[in-house]
């Protein structure tokens, strides 16, 4: 189906904006943005307890985590990875309403994880961040949940990147053990001449070469991209991986990957649910109060895990 009408209409006025595209930009001033569509949001309802967590990285750096701790006892932990192309995107102004509407939705305890971003942290340090937040997430769990509470990974964008290699991280290095993976329109693959990267429809909000910026900052050697540290859909093995939710946009770049991704889980015997929101664009999943696949998009993805507790517990 066609872009809905209220993204056009949010994309036509995006149009009449003065400035140059993100790909024609520089990361310091990409960055600007955030607080435009963040004011729009707003931060999100209250939860129960927001405190922030500052964590060490393998290099010794260290960023912060927010945990959003529903109302009640949480019935799980989500360990959360942001969007932004690795580069753009924080847990304060363009993520925490996300989180917070994620903790009330699946009364689960939601780990934001602010991995230090590209190019001033080129790869691997945003999936080492991201490693070092989840095992600090599994040896801290009994603050965030009851004992024995599942532990799910979620992600949008490079976020749902992030997610998917702990998955296979994880699973490589003995745990902690993932018992979910939420994935809206992850990057699984640097391949950037896939029908959807190529159609001329798809280029909106996120376009091929805004991606390829993306790449260039994150990881410039472009051989290097083959990993599966950056592109998951290229590992050897997805077997033994924990079920999966992949929710793709339509309209977006990035949506034949995540079919792709989905697809290869599937055939390793991973348990997937394969979701598309039709007429949307890439982004809608962080735009509360901007689009309507919003929230859409929140009940779905809030469905699916509280489908996936509530069948783990029985």
């Amino acid at each position: 189906m066609p872009l809905e009408p209220v993204t056009q209409a949010f994309l036509a006025e995006l149009a009449k904006a003065d400035g140059p595209a993100m790909h024609e930009s520089t990361p310091a001033i990409a960055r600007l943005h955030a607080p435009i569509l963040s004011g729009i949001s707003g931060r999100g309802p209250e939860v129960g307890a927001v405190r922030d967590v500052k964590i060490e990285g393998r290099d010794g750096g260290r960023f912060r985590t927010r945990v959003l701790r529903p109302e009640g006892t949480p019935q799980a932990v989500v360990v959360y990875f942001h969007g932004g192309g690795w580069v753009v995107g924080d847990i304060d102004l363009q993520y925490d309403h996300v989180g917070r509407r994620l903790a009330n939705a699946t009364q689960s305890t939601v780990v934001m994880v602010n991995y230090r971003k590209a190019p001033e942290h080129p790869f691997p340090t945003a999936v080492e961040d991201s490693w070092a937040a989840l095992t600090w997430t599994a040896e801290h769990g009994d603050e965030l949940a009851p004992q024995g509470a599942p532990l799910l990974v979620a992600g949008d964008s490079a976020g749902g990147n992030i997610a998917a290699v702990m998955t296979r991280w994880a699973r490589d290095r003995g745990g902690p053990a993932v018992d979910y993976q939420a994935l809206v329109y992850p990057v699984t693959d640097c391949d950037l001449d896939r029908p959807s990267y190529l159609a001329p429809q798809n280029q909106l909000i996120l376009t091929r070469d805004t991606m390829a910026w993306f790449w260039d900052h994150y990881l410039p050697d472009e051989r290097a991209r083959t990993h599966p540290d950056a592109s998951p859909l290229r590992a050897d093995s997805l077997a033994g991986l924990p079920p999966a939710l992949v929710y793709v946009a339509e309209c977006d770049p990035l949506h034949d990957e995540g079919v792709a991704y989905a697809h290869a889980l599937r055939e390793a015997g991973v348990p997937v649910a394969l979701e598309e929101a039709a007429g949307q664009m890439h982004a809608f999943f962080q735009m509360a109060g901007i689009l309507p696949g919003f929230e859409d998009g929140l009940r779905l993805v809030a469905e699916h895990i509280n489908k996936f507790v509530a069948e783990r517990t029985v």
